[in-house]
C-alpha cells in the first residue's frame, strides 16, 4: 500500500530505496519474476469514492512507479478493493503509470473484458499466466463500458467466467491464480475462501496466492490463503502482529508448484527489512502453527521456513 503515510515518504525522501531494505530487495531479485497486490492506486487526480462510511481512501503519486521498479516488481494485480479510492479516472491513471513503468497490470481494465483478461509473463525458467478477482466490494467491478475490477461473488462459489479462465489457461502453462478475498484482520481463512482455493485449484490453479486479511496465513496444498503485507503505514494489532510478514518464493517445475521459501519481514512504518530477534521466532512459529493446521508441514534452511510440495 504506496498512499497515505507511505504517499508522504515517498514524496519526502531523497531516494526510494529507503523505503525497503537492500537485503529485502536482494531476496525479491532471486525471482524470476516478482508479483504483487498494489493496494491503491497512482494518480495525482481523481475524488475519493463516494460511498457513505467508507473509511479509507489509498493512492499513491507517479513517484511510487519508481518504488516498485526498483523492487523490481513485474507485475501487479489491482483486484481489490482500493484500485478504485479515487474514481475511474485515476484508476485509468494507474494503468498509463504502470504501463509508461514497463510494468504489467492484471485484475483492472477500462472494460470488463480487459479486467477479467489474464497476463502472461515470461520469466527465466518458462511463462506464468495470471489470473486475479476481488470478492469486494461490488461496486468497483468492471461493466461493458466501465473500468474497474474483476469482481467475483466467491461466498456463492468461484463463477463460471472464472473457472472457465483457468481451465483455459492451465492447458497452455501454469496458472498462478491470486484473489483478494475475506474480510481484513483474521488470524485464518473464512470457509468460503477455502472452498473457492479448492476450486480454484480443482480447475488448474497451478498456485493460489490470496490476500486482504493483512495478516499471514498458512499454505495449504499449493495454496497461500493469505501473503499479508509488504509495505505500509497501518496501526498495529499487537495481537495478530499485522506488523510482521513474509516473502514468499515459490519454485514451479512441470506445470506446478513445488517448493516455498518464505522468508520473515518487519514492517515498519513506511519501511520493510528483513525481521530478527523475537520478532522472527514469533513470525515464524505463526507459520508453523498455521500450516500445521492445514495439514502442511514446515522446514526451516538458512532463517527461510520451507514447504515442499513434491
Amino acid at each position: 500500500m504506496l498512499g497515505r503515510g507511505v504517499a508522504e515518504a515517498l514524496a519526502s525522501c531523497g531516494s526510494v530505496d529507503s523505503l525497503v531494505a537492500p537485503e529485502v530487495v536482494a531476496i525479491a531479485a532471486e525471482a524470476d519474476l516478482f508479483l504483487l497486490n498494489l493496494e491503491c492506486c497512482i494518480s495525482g487526480r481523481g475524488e475519493p469514492w463516494p460511498e457513505p462510511g467508507k473509511p479509507f481512501f489509498f493512492r499513491a503519486p507517479p513517484r511510487a512507479t519508481e518504488l516498485l521498479a526498483h523492487l523490481g516488481v513485474d507485475c501487479v494485480t489491482l483486484a481489490n478493493n482500493h484500485a478504485l479510492d479515487y474514481g475511474e479516472v485515476a484508476l485509468l491513471d494507474t494503468l498509463a503509470h504502470l504501463e509508461e513503468a514497463g510494468i504489467r497490470w492484471v485484475g483492472a481494465g477500462a472494460t470488463v473484458e480487459e479486467a477479467r483478461a489474464p497476463v502472461i509473463l515470461e520469466g527465466r525458467g518458462g511463462a506464468l499466466t495470471v489470473v486475479a478477482a476481488t470478492d469486494h466490494p461490488p461496486v468497483y467491478a468492471a461493466e461493458p463500458d466501465l473500468p474497474g475490477v474483476a469482481y467475483a461473488e466467491l461466498e456463492r462459489g468461484v463463477p463460471g467466467w472464472l473457472r472457465e479462465l483457468v481451465l483455459k489457461q492451465h492447458k497452455v502453462r501454469p496458472v498462478l491464480a491470486t484473489m483478494h478475498w475475506g474480510p481484513n484482520m483474521v488470524a485464518e481463512p473464512m470457509p468460503h475462501v477455502r472452498a473457492a482455493a479448492r476450486e480454484l485449484r480443482a480447475a488448474g490453479a497451478a498456485l493460489v496466492a490470496g490476500h486482504s486479511a493483512h495478516v499471514c496465513h498458512g499454505a495449504g496444498d499449493r495454496i497461500l490463503y493469505d501473503l499479508g503485507d509488504f509495505l505500509d503505514d497501518y496501526a498495529v494489532d499487537r495481537r495478530l502482529r499485522n506488523d510482521l510478514g513474509l516473502l514468499f518464493l515459490v519454485t514451479f517445475a512441470d506445470a506446478e508448484a513445488v517448493r516455498l521459501e518464505a522468508v520473515p519481514l518487519e514492517l515498519e512504518y513506511c519501511h520493510t527489512r528483513l525481521a530478527d530477534g523475537d520478532d522472527a521466532a514469533w513470525i515464524r512459529a505463526r507459520f508453523h502453527s498455521a500450516c500445521a493446521e492445514l495439514g502442511t508441514a514446515v522446514t526451516e534452511e538458512e532463517g527461510r521456513l520451507v514447504v515442499e510440495w513434491g
